[in-house]
């Protein structure tokens, strides 16, 4: 049987590593690899951890390309590629560009789509934007539904999706994240000339790391969220605050203009980190401050305190563990929870000795076992 994998930026090429790598190792299955290369540069970075070369590099990736520019570009590319190679299914996941422009391609020949990480919703249209409703249009294009938990089943059920097509299978960053922390055991010489790795000063008490990327905080609100920044840089000047900067033009703007301008001694600004150093850093950090989604899933298996920097997620089962913790972007809500937790050691532990909810790290065998039955009732 032939599956198509499709995908374009660094999070989905990190939930499909351990897909990709337990479909190979199944000889009933002939799988090919195709990047839209949406977000060249990040995505690279993870293939190259665990040297996976796409069968075909699509390449479509411009200088400040736009949603629908971008979107059109992969509408056609996807076409033409499934006209010719005419898979018996593909395979997308979550919810970016891609994954929409491919399901639609794939709508248009006839192909089933696999949907993985389907089912997340905050019910809110532009938030994430443009992400909720890349989802909620590929849940009714997909086929198969592989939910990461049941609340997101839930919420395909409740939009009408056959529930004979949804499975509970976790979360594969979960089986990712598990991938390279063993990799970094077994191989600490991946760490060895990481700038990272001496960046890391044992002097400070420990580390508050951030990420911050999210078109709809864009303006305002991200300026809000580097003063909080900012701010507690010089409330906890023992602390180092660790900012990998997103290749996003408008965020890097920002950043260098607000944060960057402040020159405050505890505060390092570094270009994007390559996903097993990134891991590491997670691994050792103290809090983390973040607007992204992979992050929400992660850190709880890591017992890493996480503050969220939107209003809404997509990941409510985090906040029910109490693992994660909404604080939005304004600037004295965010000082507030970083000091709370960097000064009281009782709500510090709350959110440290939590369970993971998205799996136990086995969510790619799940998914190729389904994908066998598929097949041999179609």
């Amino acid at each position: 049987m032939s599956i198509s994998i499709i995908f374009g930026t660094r999070p989905e090429a990190i939930k499909l590593v351990p897909v990709i790598l337990a479909l190979n190792e199944n000889p009933r299955f002939k799988c090919k690899i195709i990047s839209t290369a949406q977000h060249r540069k990040m995505l690279d970075q993870v293939l190259e951890i665990f040297k996976i070369k796409p069968d075909i590099d699509l390449d479509l990736m411009s200088q400040n390309q736009t949603l629908a520019g971008f979107f059109s570009k992969s509408l056609t590319e996807t076409d033409k590629y499934i006209k010719i190679e005419k898979p018996d299914l593909i395979i997308v996941q979550g919810d970016t560009t891609t994954v929409l422009s491919t399901s639609l391609s794939a709508f248009y020949n006839k192909i089933p789509i696999a949907h993985i990480e389907a089912g997340l919703r905050t019910w809110q249209k532009y938030s994430p934007f443009p992400e909720e409703m890349n989802r909620i249009l590929t849940s009714k294009l997909a086929s198969l539904h592989f939910a990461p938990t049941e609340w997101a089943k839930r919420n395909l059920i409740q939009e009408g999706i056959d529930e004979n097509t949804i499975f509970v299978t976790g979360n594969t960053v979960i089986d990712s994240l598990k991938l390279v922390i063993d990799k970094i055991e077994k191989e600490p010489q991946l760490l060895y000339n990481s700038k990272i790795k001496s960046l890391v000063d044992k002097k400070f008490d420990g580390i508050v790391l951030i990420t911050a990327h999210r078109r709809e905080s864009f303006g305002i609100e991200f300026e809000s969220i580097c003063k909080a920044i900012i701010e507690l840089a010089k409330r906890f000047p023992l602390f180092q605050f660790i900012y990998p900067v997103h290749l996003n033009p408008n965020v890097r703007e920002t950043v260098k203009l607000s944060i960057g301008a402040s020159k405050l001694n505890n505060v390092y600004l570094l270009e994007p980190l390559s996903y097993i150093e990134f891991v590491w850093l997670m691994s050792i950090s103290t809090i983390i401050l973040t607007d992204s989604g992979g992050i929400q899933e992660e850190a709880p298996s890591l017992g890493k305190p996480v503050l969220v920097l939107r209003k809404v997620t997509e990941r409510p089962e985090a906040i029910n563990t109490g693992a994660i913790k909404l604080v939005g972007t304004d600037t004295n809500t965010i000082i507030e929870n970083v000091t709370l937790l960097l000064n009281d050691s009782y709500e510090y532990n709350k959110m440290v000795n939590t369970n993971n909810p998205f799996g136990d790290g086995n969510a790619a065998n799940k998914i190729v076992d389904i994908l066998n039955h598929y097949f041999v009732n179609h």
